[in-house]
């Protein structure tokens, strides 16, 4: 084997005294991270559940990861009017199915310049019908900038603004996202649809997780006939196919109603469907906890069924109840998107992602205008992020395994 080589040159008192040095500087960095795992131990000693929960939740780096980027998106939602750069109903006659626009960031002599875009127009083949974006020979760039004046707005509704986060400096339109076939910008759109898609499964959750924890505790701490009516029930709204059961309350709501009113019909029809399977699962931990001694020591001191229910038995598997919301506001999100999808949800001139995508249902026009698809990526990728967080819940959900 061959041996270390060594610089003869070097003293050997040098080469000894630099030795000594690496151990100390090892030992030292050993022993910091040492006790740093030592008083990480003793303050989780006595922690709660809660607070082993979330140490254990810390550790889950991709749960981490999409729940920053899912705040992201909630936060985009909030300030929806700000960062949009146009208004989603605000027409452009010139970019009908306009292609996204290009950025560029070296000028015409090759330096490197600020983002900017040449102005470009919409022109249809009078053969195939067929639109596309065409750039001016003459056309001049148009600089990317922050905090651009735009026209008067209100922020949230009653906040007057004339600024956007970002938009062009000569005020041409770009559209970083491309256009509709009326010439709206998509990214707009998308941004403003998300205020819908994304809170439309909090409240369906909200009312869901109310039905299935009242209903299966009802069921599972009483018994009897209760419990044979509300089992019943639940196998009768589960035996039917979910997407016809969809369509039949949503084509209920009245075409007149108003998109708020539209909104929380759609919410309410979610939630009477996804209640049932939350209601079978609290049922079956209540009948295997409601025999155990502090229960019963619960019924001698007079405490009523409610307050047994709600303060002894559902607080048991708490931690249950928080995965399978985070993991319902997903199927939460699909629900709306396919109903707007299928003409019978939101409905114009309100939108959300699932209303983005009917015109996606062409295949003609999806094979010539690939980008009108970009509803179906924010569909896909909030979906994705809510079922990391919840793997990660999941596995928070039981802190003392490995």
């Amino acid at each position: 084997m061959d041996q270390p080589v060594h610089d003869s040159t070097q003293p050997a008192a040098e080469r000894s005294k630099q030795v000594k040095q690496r151990i100390a500087s090892l030992r030292k960095q050993y022993s910091r991270g040492r006790d740093k795992r030592l008083r990480m131990a003793e303050q989780l000693q006595g922690a709660s559940q809660y607070q082993l929960m979330r140490a254990k939740f810390g550790k889950h780096r991709l749960a981490m990861v999409s729940l920053a980027l899912l705040a992201l998106f909630y936060f985009v939602a909030i300030f929806a009017d700000f960062i949009a750069p146009y208004d989603p109903l605000q027409r452009f006659n010139k970019a009908i199915y306009a292609a996204p626009t290009a950025l560029h960031t070296t000028d015409a002599q090759g330096q490197l310049s600020l983002p900017f875009f040449y102005t470009t127009t919409s022109k249809v083949d009078p053969l195939t019908f067929k639109y596309s974006t065409v750039q001016a020979k003459d056309a001049k760039p148009n600089h990317l900038v922050l905090f651009a004046p735009s026209k008067p707005y209100e922020l949230w509704g009653f906040i007057p603004a004339e600024v956007k986060l970002f938009g062009s400096d000569t005020g041409q339109p770009m559209f970083l996202l491309g256009a509709d076939h009326l010439g709206r910008d998509l990214l707009s759109r998308i941004i403003h649809a998300s205020r819908v898609s994304l809170f439309v499964g909090f409240g369906g959750v909200i009312i869901s997780f109310l039905l299935g924890v009242t209903l299966g505790g009802i069921s599972g701490y009483f018994g009897g006939k209760i419990d044979l009516v509300i089992q019943r029930t639940i196998e009768l709204v589960m035996s039917v196919p979910q997407i016809p059961l969809w369509m039949a309350l949503a084509a209920a709501i009245p075409a007149e109603w108003t998109g708020i009113q539209t909104y929380f019909a759609i919410t309410l029809v979610l939630s009477l469907v996804g209640w049932t399977g939350l209601a079978r699962v609290v049922r079956g931990r209540i009948l295997s906890m409601r025999e155990e001694d502090y229960v019963t020591a619960a019924r001698i001191s007079s405490a009523s069924s409610w307050a047994i229910i709600t303060r002894h038995l559902v607080p048991g598997f708490t931690s249950y109840l928080i995965v399978h919301i985070t993991i319902s506001i997903p199927y939460m999100i699909i629900g709306e998107t396919t109903l707007s999808f299928l003409g019978i949800g939101i409905r114009p001139p309100d939108i959300s992602w699932g209303s983005l995508l009917q015109q996606a249902q062409d295949v003609v026009v999806l094979s010539n205008y690939i980008w009108l698809l970009w509803p179906a990526f924010f569909v896909v990728t909030a979906v994705v992020l809510f079922n990391f967080i919840g793997d990660g819940l999941r596995d928070a959900a039981d802190p003392y395994t490995k």
